[in-house]
């Protein structure tokens, strides 16, 4: 394979038209770049693999050599997912130079993947880089963030406006940029990850289901010396939440709040994680106050302080296993070949 080569990397869980949708317009924007589509269909168990194959066929990308699909027996989450493409190889066995991992409802638009992949090669030191996201509307969805803390977990629940200039440091979502700018970390909506920082910190952490993945990943890839950057003229449409269903949860679900309490213990400790529960806790009362004189709208999910409280002390007695896996990909014998 040339050099500079790209796997782009397509998780489905039980939307195979979106994904197919979102294949072809990464083979649309692959099309003069070196490198291959990987679709994983990831325990789907819905008939989503067969219906993945058979949209493939028809349109005629199975025999292009540039699209591949895979079916993962179980769905281990996102990251699970996404360490299966890390994993693999092109089609010719050998490493790619990036991988590209984009969400199965987004859709890269012109000049998307290779704008991505040119500003790595040009920052030494830049390991990972993600793409300003819209709406199919238009409508700015914010993808670059500060790494959340204990500051960060009271300013965001309390949503007043004094807490929030006082703690403007801490803020997690940053304004939206003109140009490209180095973030602590980037939604994994569409990303591009060099081969050197997998093979130097690992994939993702598979203790994590979904969200807060990409998260500790960044942090990981920044504690070892690798830089994470948000790239404004790389663009891509998303639909949001079509596999998760989010915007329409009813209850936060266990999920969620094992990934954050997970993500709080495995950067910065137990006792740090206790803090962060608390200072969420603290400031939702703050914006509870608010609600009685004010008619301030709800602004998490029913019942969702008692959720996290109750899990919190839940875990304490049953804690989480131990992060899955570290370092997943050193024992491999292309990546030992690679590095002799």
């Amino acid at each position: 394979m040339a050099a500079n080569s790209i796997l782009t990397i397509i998780l489905n869980f039980r939307t195979p038209a979106m994904t197919l949708r979102s294949a072809e317009a990464a083979l649309e924007e692959m099309e003069d770049l070196p490198g291959e589509v990987l679709i994983i269909d990831n325990g789907s168990g819905d008939g989503s693999f067969e219906a993945l194959r058979a949209g493939a066929t028809a349109r005629g990308w199975l025999d292009s050599g540039r699209l591949r699909i895979e079916a993962s027996p179980v769905n281990g989450g996102f990251g699970a997912g996404m360490n299966i493409g890390f994993r693999a190889r092109l089609s010719d066995g050998s490493r790619p130079d990036f991988y590209y991992l984009l969400n199965s409802d987004a859709f890269p638009e012109q000049d998307c993947i290779g704008r991505l992949r040119d500003f790595l090669l040009s920052a030494p030191g830049a390991g990972l880089a993600g793409s300003y996201v819209h709406g199919e509307d238009g409508t700015p969805h914010c993808t670059l963030f500060r790494f959340p803390t204990i500051a960060s977990e009271f300013e965001g629940a309390a949503r007043t406006g004094v807490i929030s200039r006082l703690l403007k440091h801490a803020i997690v979502p940053l304004e939206i940029p003109d140009d490209a700018q180095q973030v602590d970390w980037t939604a994994g909506a569409s990303m591009m990850i060099r081969r050197e920082v997998i093979e130097a910190i690992g994939g993702f952490d598979e203790t994590f289901f979904l969200y807060f993945e990409e998260t500790e990943l960044c942090h990981r890839a920044a504690r070892a010396g690798w830089r994470t950057h948000y790239i404004p003229h790389s663009t891509v449409a998303h639909v949001g939440s079509a596999s998760t269903g989010m915007k329409t949860w009813a209850r936060t679900p266990e999920f969620w709040l094992d990934s954050r309490l997970h993500y709080f213990t495995q950067t910065h400790g137990p006792i740090y994680a206790i803090g962060a529960t608390l200072a969420r806790l603290l400031g939702g009362a703050v914006y509870g106050l608010r609600r009685l004189t004010s008619r301030k709208p709800r602004a998490d999910a029913p019942h969702f302080h008692r959720d996290l409280l109750r899990h919190h002390y839940k875990r304490l007695l049953r804690p989480l296993p131990a992060p899955n896996p570290a370092r997943p990909f050193a024992s491999d014998p292309v990546l030992e070949e690679h590095k002799s």
